[in-house]
């Protein structure tokens, strides 16, 4: 079953873009095949990481045909469907082609500012079109609007097919409460590396990472660490790499991974407007702290 593919660590992959501004599909397959050989658990196309509001869905259909291709049915691949228009997701849903899919990852309608009974019926609409299992995505600093536990349970308790919630809401007690009143299979995934390894502390599946598109072995290894009890482990494996976690975000993200992701040769250090690459001072910041990885 998906849901029990879906435990241990997820990778949000990137979109590397040439300099010209093209999506780079041989440097896509570079980070693709770095992540899967690197140990994670599954991946994750056209997220808030894939730059996937600038992409074309020309593009798009792209992106994640390369990423079947590239994976090979090596890991399960999650790929992102959702938006502000449900009639327009649902259509996505129902005409998409899912060969090679496991599972779509969908996030909290943005700028509409729904009800949580608008989000309910939203993600109903989705559930009930989809051919394949869904994960419910919750970032209220992107969205506007957080979706409460008990939204999530409603939807978790009312379709099969709902098995999953990113939540990166950073609210630690809404998501002990979805924990501890959650079915036993429904999985509760962190959606910020800084916050993986409490959230697994507390009863969460794992994570889906962003620092996992350059560091997957580290990661993985961390987030396998305390899925399998030993926090005094993991804690210490945290202990190398969270000092990168804030430099991802400084300055919005994806720039502060592609700026990783550069410096390992995996790709250029492109990304599509309205997002600009990191400043200058904060590459310095980044370069010197990533330095030591590039070695390894």
């Amino acid at each position: 079953m998906l849901k029990n593919k879906l435990i241990g660590t997820g990778v949000a992959l990137i979109t590397p873009f040439k300099t010209d501004g093209s999506v780079d599909f041989e440097a896509l397959k570079k980070v693709v095949n770095h992540v899967v050989v690197g140990g994670v658990d599954y991946v994750a196309a056209l997220g808030t990481t894939s730059e996937t509001s600038t992409l074309s869905q020309t593009e798009r259909d792209a992106v994640v045909r390369t990423i079947v291709q590239e994976v090979d049915g090596r890991v399960p691949i999650i790929v992102g469907v959702g938006g502000n228009n449900t009639l327009e997701c649902v259509e996505i849903l129902e005409t998409a082609n899912f060969s090679g899919i496991s599972g779509v990852l969908s996030v909290v309608p943005y700028y509409n500012k729904p009800t949580q009974e608008g989000l309910f019926q939203h993600f109903s609409s989705l559930a009930n079109a989809s051919p394949v299992p869904i994960i419910l995505y919750n970032i209220p600093s992107r969205c506007g609007v957080n979706m409460t536990a008990d939204t999530t349970l409603h939807l978790a308790n009312q379709h099969f097919n709902v098995i999953a919630i990113k939540e990166a809401s950073g609210d630690m007690g809404q998501v002990k409460d979805i924990i501890q009143r959650k079915s036993e299979d429904f999985l509760v995934i962190s959606g910020d590396d800084a916050t993986a390894l409490q959230m697994v502390e507390m009863g969460g599946s794992g994570v889906i990472s962003v620092l996992g598109n350059a560091l997957p072995v580290q990661v993985s290894t961390m987030v396998r660490t305390a899925l399998n009890g030993n926090f005094t482990w993991a804690k210490k494996e945290l202990a190398e790499i969270e000092h990168l976690i804030p430099l991802l975000f400084a300055e919005g993200n994806p720039a502060g991974i592609k700026t990783m992701a550069n410096m390992l040769g995996l790709c250029e250090n492109e990304l599509r407007l309205p997002l600009v690459k990191c400043s200058d001072s904060l590459q310095s910041q980044i370069q010197t702290a990533f330095e030591p990885f590039t070695k390894r």
